[in-house]
């Protein structure tokens, strides 16, 4: 796609990355669920130039390194973040990714579709299950079983690695249901471990070529100014509220791959 400087597709993807980041940062997800669909059509509906889905996940993988950067940074003051929680999973999640990522090439499409669907498909059944944790407690005195973590994420990072996607709508339902983490505890490190791997992923779309400079500029201007927004937000928000809006982006996402999938 040709790029001109065009105000009124400026504003429009500032509005998308400014949506979407705030959402990032209030429920611990990159992001990319919610901006990908939008990137990819919201401008032609406009009358805008299409972007190519190369160029939308490559503008994604940007703006997702810096939404949950930012998102990060709004957090720390809390003490949500649980610095071994996000090291145990966040390691596992790198590499898990990276052996997904090789994988990838020995397994047909299908396979790689209905792997990822049924995933999602855990995972939002997951949040309708009853949440353990305590809510209330003192977040620096918090356990965990760090082997669990370590090969769930790890499992996690395959499929993500598998389809070329963040596995973090998939990381929070795993943390509050099997390791029963709080919810903005589980927020919080997500956002952590979701910045940690997309490293990677950003660094191989800028060494791809496909990253297109002024889209991503803008997208990456409206996140930082959205997610710590959104992580504010998320902050005075009560918790059955915060897990009922993770249910309804799961639940679409889930939707969509089995739409995909099926149709």
């Amino acid at each position: 796609m040709d790029f001109n400087l065009d105000w009124g597709l400026i504003a429009v993807l500032f509005a998308i990355g400014f949506v979407g980041s705030m959402i990032s940062g209030m429920v611990g997800i990159g992001g990319s669920i919610i901006k990908y669909p939008m990137l990819l059509y919201i401008p032609p509906a406009l009358g805008f130039a299409a972007f190519t889905a190369q160029e939308v996940s490559a503008i994604s993988a940007v703006q997702v390194f810096f939404a949950t950067i930012a998102g990060v940074f709004a957090f720390r003051k809390g003490g949500f973040i649980n610095k071994a929680l996000v090291m145990v999973m966040g390691v596992a999640i790198v590499v898990g990714s990276f052996a997904g990522g090789y994988g990838s090439k020995f397994l047909s499409d299908s396979a790689i579709n209905v792997t990822y669907a049924v995933l999602a498909l855990i995972a939002a059944i997951m949040m309708f299950f009853p949440k353990k944790a305590e809510e209330n407690g003192d977040f620096t005195k918090l356990t965990f079983n760090k082997p669990l973590a370590f090969v769930l994420a790890g499992i996690i990072g395959i499929v993500s690695g598998i389809v070329g996607a963040a596995g973090a709508f998939i990381t929070v339902p795993v943390m509050l249901v099997i390791l029963r983490i709080p919810t903005r505890v589980a927020i919080a490190s997500s956002l952590a471990i979701t910045f940690i791997s997309s490293i990677g992923s950003t660094a191989g779309k800028l060494l791809g070529g496909h990253m297109l400079l002024v889209p991503s500029v803008v997208m990456v201007i409206a996140s930082l100014l959205a997610a710590p927004l959104g992580a504010l937000i998320s902050k005075k928000i009560n918790t059955k509220a915060l897990q009922w809006i993770l249910i309804a982006l799961i639940t679409a996402t889930v939707v969509k791959i089995w739409t995909d999938l099926l149709f």
